[in-house]
């Protein structure tokens, strides 16, 4: 097939050289998307139906045989040779049962080692006599040690993970999933799903992943091109925020207390109110010459102009531009009261005119919001004025500047600031919505970054991805139906994922001991991995932690698989210098893991979304006292601990949290 597409000639096809290029760019990108993957098969199911699917009558018809891959592929005359798995005929390979067998009369699984076909596995699932069974092959796979960045579970999709990952574009739905529950690969299956079914329609209005840091997105960015799509962009909350072109880049930061009040959702009222007070009440009428005549609109017409856009509560930027229209509409009405004819182009001209321009000038001034913010900030009467009723003297106060900047570019905006300079931006022009969104790791977004990724999904749909129970930041959200409100999505479906595939029972079932502490309304996760994992929680002495740290780093790596450290951000330096003492190579996340090395030394506040076989965790009380608050502290902790996906050793040699010590 893609020798098929290399072969084409592209000479004298196009109108034009600006069609021809883009023609040679679809073409490059049919290319790329045709690429062969290393170890990757072609098909990993067969699917035996009973009757043709979409035959008329299914008496008498003859069974279909189809093959089911990542891809679409067919021969050299055209005939499908294998089915993409996003297929509606391919859907029984996730959904069918011996209950339900969906016209399905054999399922077949194939299995792989570097990418040569090793073994099968078949379900009769219309054979009454043949009992349900676990698959050996689906076990294995789900339980292959990782090396290198995440990839596709697309032979491994349980129902449950199916039915999210096929629903409609119309809607957003919220997933709340438990550590293990392969959520993150369900929304960008999703992704995947929804490029097949409405691929004119995203192609236009275009996808977005978001994800909590660049190490997370490094991790995910190979899956999405795996099932041969390649223009979904990736970015963190931060990046879409960042207006270098404004001086909005993160160079400072804030206290904890300063970044959850600038997180918090009435900062946008504060911004709404400051931002319309630079709209000016007019005091002089507006008086327009053309030729020999004099027309003038009165003050308190102009006030009824302005009072009335203000009214309506459009954007500042689009109430700006309809005033002057507004107030040469008034004046047409004058020339015709006077027996004039005027047409639009007599209205446009007056709209131009330099008077009308003033007035507009005076009245409605144009607004930086960078600058907006930066007032916001550094003025104290100005934040009090506009706060009024809605942030107390002490909160203003923390929010304040203790030394305000000089301008927009010397500033040391922090991560929360340039959120509220993106708020202020669609408060004066609106954002540009997408056609879908993913947004991983949702539970730690403040209500202000909600806003900000809601705007960018606002005539769009989102897939909401997220676990209570890992909220690590003050602000961490409380519950997906406030979550919801804030993104605009009030209403949308919410899901629960509490069966997990990745992390052992042993490890989930002591990570769930912190629940109670942490998010005591969510269920216990549960896994269906046979194998419990290896595990254990190791007591030393302080002053042989370091040594003890390296000896189950040292049993780790005679296991298959990747290899994880984690530790509490303040902890890493000393264990990296450990390391490097003991001679173990070591990574940092974002960092592709080999043959050749594979131990991860990984502060926990980077640990989200990441996934080791082997997870060696150290000091869990330093993990707790590296946050603010004991309750953020905990919720880091049950992160960290549910990493593993194949074993977990604990190493302290300070007492351990509650909970966990019983």
């Amino acid at each position: 097939m893609r020798a098929d597409v290399e072969a084409l000639d592209l000479r004298d096809v196009a109108a034009n050289w600006v069609n021809a290029e883009a023609l040679h760019h679809q073409v490059s990108e049919r290319i790329k998307a045709l690429a062969d993957l290393a170890d990757t098969p072609l098909f990993f199911g067969r699917l035996d139906y009973l009757h043709a699917p979409g035959a008329e009558t299914a008496e008498g018809a003859e069974g279909e045989r189809f093959y089911i891959g990542r891809r679409h592929v067919h021969d050299a005359d055209g005939d499908p040779m294998v089915i993409d798995w996003r297929a509606p005929v391919s859907q029984p390979f996730y959904q069918a049962s011996k209950k339900a067998p969906m016209d399905i009369e054999l399922r077949r699984r194939f299995g792989y080692t570097g990418g040569e076909l090793t073994a099968y596995e078949d379900e009769r699932l219309s054979d009454p006599d043949e009992a349900e069974q676990t698959s050996r092959l689906l076990q294995s796979e789900i339980e292959r040690p990782r090396v290198g960045p995440m990839r596709d579970i697309v032979a491994t999709i349980q129902p449950e993970q199916d039915e999210i990952v096929r629903q409609g574009i119309g809607g957003t739905i919220c997933v709340q999933g438990a550590p293990g529950t392969g959520k993150t690969a369900v929304g960008l299956h999703r992704v995947a799903y929804l490029l097949y079914a409405h691929r004119e329609r995203l192609a236009r209005s275009g996808t977005l992943v978001i994800g909590p840091n660049r190490s997370f997105l490094h991790y995910i960015e190979q899956v999405l091109p795996a099932l041969g799509e390649l223009q979904v962009a990736q970015a963190t909350v931060e990046d879409l925020v960042t207006r270098p072109s404004l001086g909005a880049v993160a160079r400072g930061a804030d206290s904890a207390d300063a970044a959850r009040i600038k997180g918090d959702a009435r900062l946008a009222e504060v911004l709404r109110r400051a931002l319309r007070s630079y709209v000016t009440r007019p005091t002089e009428p507006c008086v327009v010459v053309r030729g020999s005549r004099r027309w003038r609109v009165p003050a308190y017409e102009l006030e009824e102009i302005v009072e009335e856009l203000l009214t309506r509560d459009i954007r500042y930027g689009a109430a700006r531009e309809a005033l002057p229209r507004r107030i040469a509409h008034t004046v047409l009405v004058r020339m015709e009261q006077a027996g004039e004819a005027p047409d639009d182009r007599v209205q446009d001209a007056v709209a131009r005119n330099p008077a009308v321009k003033a007035a507009v000038k005076a009245i409605w001034p144009p607004v930086d919001p960078a600058k907006l913010v930066l007032r916001l900030l550094s003025d104290a009467d100005f934040l009090a004025e506009h706060a009024e009723g809605v942030l107390d003297a002490d909160e203003q106060k923390t929010v304040l500047w203790a030394k305000p900047a000089r301008g927009v570019k010397s500033a040391k905006w922090s991560p929360a600031d340039l959120v509220l300079i993106d708020e202020a931006a669609d408060l004066i022009e609106r954002t540009p919505s997408l056609g879908h969104v993913v947004l991983d790791e949702a539970q730690d977004l403040s209500p202000m970054q909600y806003r900000a990724v809601g705007r960018r999904c606002s005539t769009g749909s989102a897939t909401v991805l997220g676990d209570i129970a890992q909220g690590t930041t003050p602000w961490a959200t409380a519950s997906w139906e406030e979550a919801l409100i804030h993104l605009g999505k009030e209403g949308a479906r919410i899901e629960e994922l509490t069966q997990g595939f990745r992390v052992p029972r042993e490890v989930i079932a002591y990570a769930s001991r912190l629940l109670p502490a942490i998010a005591p309304g969510l269920s216990e996760a549960t896994s269906i991995r046979e194998a419990a994992g290896d595990f254990s929680v190791r007591a030393v002495s302080p002053a042989e932690l370091d040594t003890a740290v390296i000896a189950a780093c040292h049993e780790a790596l005679r296991h298959e698989g990747s290899i994880g450290l984690i530790a509490a951000d303040a902890r890493v330096p000393a264990l990296a210098q450990a390391l490097d003492a003991a001679g173990l190579t070591h990574l940092t996340p974002g960092e592709e893991t080999s043959a050749e090395s594979r131990l991860t030394l990984v502060p926990a506040t980077l640990a989200k979304g990441l996934e080791y076989d082997y997870v060696v965790l150290d000091e869990p009380a330093a993990v707790v006292d590296g946050e603010p608050d004991e309750r953020t502290g905990l919720r880091r902790l049950y992160v960290a601990l549910t990493r593993a996906v194949s074993g977990l050793t604990v190493v302290h040699g300070a007492p351990l949290p509650e909970g966990l010590a019983t």
